[in-house]
């Protein structure tokens, strides 16, 4: 477990202690104890402990790399940079204030660039989130993360954190070292909401640009932009600024908590994925994206049905419009299910909403109907899935149109 004991806590009484050596740059580094956060920010906290009020939120910050902890030859290059060559120490220094919010501790999870994201990164990720979250002297938690797959990696957490505690995934679109760098604006929004007792309960949330996004919904919509993220179809759920937090709804979906089996619309009964034993990437089934265009040929699927080792438990196919298949990926398509290996149909449009029955005999052909969730967050939930061993698609179907 890369927490210290429950018995150790994360938040001394009095001046904070010396911030050891951080954990080497690596995907998963090894366990180490969470610490507070650098200097100077550690310094000021322990010189402020004792005008702190005694009921500051205290909030976890995990550091995973990204261009927000990235770094460029000069504050100029905002394009060219090593992702995660910063450390979260570094990070943390840039932020005045966040003192002021909450009791900071912080710990170097790992340093990637977030598109090298594995799955053995996302359950390792899952486990240290529920072990922090699990703790008494732990109120929240934030992950600085890159922003290429954050939408991926929240939405997982979304699926296998057992708490109701406030988890917040942020980034930055332009390095540390870049002029105008939006990481530490997006930083301080991120602890502010998970500082915030209306952030409970809304499962995995990404604060970004001040806006406040549900992980489910989420998406990268820019490439370039520093407004590059969006809740399509749905919105954002409200909006964080200077220290304030404000929520125009709430998340509707099952996610994060203890699961009850019940799903009552405003309010969620937790996800049936999330498991305080963490799962482990080697025991997960296999789940592969395909994508349908003009003159797209089959044979990847033709090669899945010569696979006698089935490697290959689920397919997820990115359509045209409403999930719609080109007539040769269909038929190729259509021979998946009697072998075994399940079909999600998602859509490469930007706002999805895939209808059942609707472009494609879903019930003929043993398809399952992603409704509003892209490619790449259809997969994880397919995955999980069969790895819980929901396999039938009447079952498969009900878990999507619930997730």
């Amino acid at each position: 477990m890369n927490v210290p004991p429950a018995s150790t806590p994360y938040f001394p009484a009095g001046d904070a202690p010396a911030r050891v050596a951080p954990d080497a740059i690596g995907a998963l580094p090894a366990a180490s104890p969470v610490t507070p956060a650098g200097p100077p920010l550690a310094a000021a906290a322990g010189r402020a402990a004792a005008a702190r009020p005694a009921t500051l939120p205290r909030v976890v910050i995990l550091g995973t790399g990204g261009t927000i902890a990235g770094s460029g030859a000069s504050a100029a290059e905002s394009l060219h940079y090593r992702a995660g060559a910063l450390t979260l120490d570094v990070l943390l220094a840039a932020v005045p204030g966040l003192d002021r919010l909450a009791a900071i501790a912080s710990r170097q999870f790992a340093a990637i660039d977030s598109k090298d994201a594995s799955l053995d990164f996302l359950c390792g990720l899952s486990r240290e989130v529920n072990a922090v979250l699990a703790r008494d002297d732990v109120d929240g938690v934030v992950i600085t993360h890159g922003t290429d797959t954050l939408e991926e990696t929240a939405y997982w957490l979304h699926l296998t954190v057992g708490s109701d505690k406030p988890v917040v995934m942020t980034a930055a679109m332009r390095p540390a070292t870049a002029l105008s760098a939006d990481g530490p604006a997006n930083l301080f929004d991120a602890v502010t909401l998970a500082a915030a007792p209306a952030a409970r309960g809304q499962g995995v949330l990404v604060a970004f640009g001040n806006r406040i996004h549900s992980a489910r919904d989420v998406v990268k919509a820019s490439s370039h932009s520093v407004n590059a993220f969006a809740s399509p179809e749905s919105g954002a759920l409200g909006w964080v600024q200077d220290g304030q937090v404000a929520f125009a709804r709430a998340a509707q979906d099952l996610h994060t908590g203890l699961h009850t089996g019940l799903h009552t619309g405003l309010h969620t009964s937790g996800s049936r994925f999330a498991r305080a034993s963490g799962w482990q990437a080697a025991d997960l089934a296999a789940v592969d994206i395909v994508v349908s265009h003009g003159g797209v040929s089959p044979r990847y699927i033709d090669a899945l049905m010569r696979d006698s080792a089935g490697r290959v438990a689920g397919v997820v196919v990115a359509g045209t419009g409403n999930g719609s298949l080109h007539a040769d990926l269909q038929q190729a398509l259509a021979q998946l299910p009697g072998a075994g290996i399940a079909v999600v149909r998602s859509s490469r449009a930007l706002e999805v909403r895939v209808t059942r029955g609707a472009a494609v005999d879903d019930a003929a052909l043993g398809f399952v109907a992603s409704g509003t969730l892209n490619p790449y967050k259809a997969r994880l939930l397919l995955l999980l899935a069969l790895s819980d061993g929901i396999a039938a698609p009447t079952a498969l179907q009900t878990l999507f149109d619930a997730y």
